[in-house]
């Protein structure tokens, strides 16, 4: 079954907060710290051993270490030469963490860079040629599909997307394009913009998805994924992190993420940005609510069990009701 085929895709966790646990060494760093792509190539046994505790923790698809990875951030590391080395690579890692699994796929990672065209940090035709070498890079490579997330600027958007569907279409080949914005806790994106006017300028882009990640956790984010499920036509994608943590006898405490199926939609939740990976398919219990009280550190569902209870539950509205709108098959990534 091809990526764009499959009914429920289980995305990984987190990359950068499962980095910080692991032992990795100064040489391995190569005086670039906390620069967790440099890793692809110095320390790539870190990276495959990553993305195997993801995917044995029921993950689906698996993000490349490329969050970063544009000649915008390398630049900032004195590495702006060495983007289609490190793209490659971390691609090459993913596929190597895969090996034979059946159903795993390999989304290609385009981070929004550090610099924001509508503040004026960077002009557009800049942020384009970064955005066009990343993506040649990852297709070369041979990403399953594209992902432009944690985007903060709606012209910063726009400019990626356009860059990825034009080299998608001089490479001939039919890759699904999933777009997910970063909603702050006031409400909107970092400059301004809400949901609603996300949904407007991003309509005409053929995308696989739109959604959220990363931000304020599940609970905040409800309203904008109700919003999408009843304005968007295509398939929703919900990849927050665990959200702000609570003082709970006197120590900071990340509660349980979880997520509420929000009337007549359904979404998922593949806790990502502060998920370990025995935490990955764990918040996916709540999408239909069957244990509500579960805790972090239980037996998290395999990717398999929960896409076939995502099929029986998905067949089952559209049988009880045929004749209502939210029956229209509306599948969340």
């Amino acid at each position: 079954m091809t990526f764009a085929e499959q009914p429920l895709l289980i995305f990984d966790g987190a990359c950068g907060t499962n980095l910080q646990l692991k032992e990795i060494s100064d040489a391995e760093w190569d005086g670039c710290e906390g620069f967790n792509e440099i890793l692809n190539v110095t320390a790539p046994h870190h990276m495959i051993g990553l993305h195997q505790d993801m995917l044995d923790a029921g993950a689906m698809v698996i993000e490349t270490n490329t969050f970063g990875a544009s000649r915008v951030v390398l630049s900032e590391y004195g590495l702006q030469d060495r983007g289609r080395e490190l793209n490659i690579s971390a691609v090459v890692n993913a596929r190597k963490a895969i090996g034979n699994r059946p159903d795993r796929y390999v989304a290609g990672s385009v981070g929004p860079g550090t610099k924001l065209p509508s503040l004026n940090h960077i002009s557009v035709k800049e942020l384009a040629s970064a955005t066009r070498e990343q993506v040649e890079a990852l297709l070369d490579g041979g990403v399953d599909c594209l992902i432009v997330e944690t985007c903060q600027d709606l012209l910063q958007t726009k400019t990626a997307l356009v860059e990825v569907f034009d080299m998608i279409d001089r490479s001939g080949r039919d890759l699904p394009v999933m777009a997910s914005v970063t909603i702050e806790q006031q409400g909107t994106m970092l400059v301004g913009s809400d949901i609603a006017a996300v949904v407007a300028v991003l309509e005409p882009y053929p995308l696989f998805s739109l959604g959220l990640n990363c931000a304020t956790g599940p609970q905040d984010m409800m309203s904008h994924v109700k919003y999408l499920s009843q304005h968007w036509p295509q398939r929703i994608s919900v990849i927050p992190n665990q959200g702000l943590p609570e003082v709970v006898a006197g120590k900071p405490t990340i509660l349980s993420a979880r997520l509420i199926t929000p009337n007549r939609c359904t979404v998922l939740s593949s806790i990502r940005e502060s998920a370990s990976s025995e935490d990955v398919a764990a918040p996916a219990r709540h999408i239909f609510r069957p244990c509500p009280n579960v805790l972090p550190g239980s037996a998290p569902k395999s990717g398999r069990s929960l896409n076939e209870s995502f099929c029986r539950k998905s067949l089952s509205s559209r049988r009880t009701e045929p004749g209502d709108p939210a029956a229209v098959d509306r599948r969340t990534v």
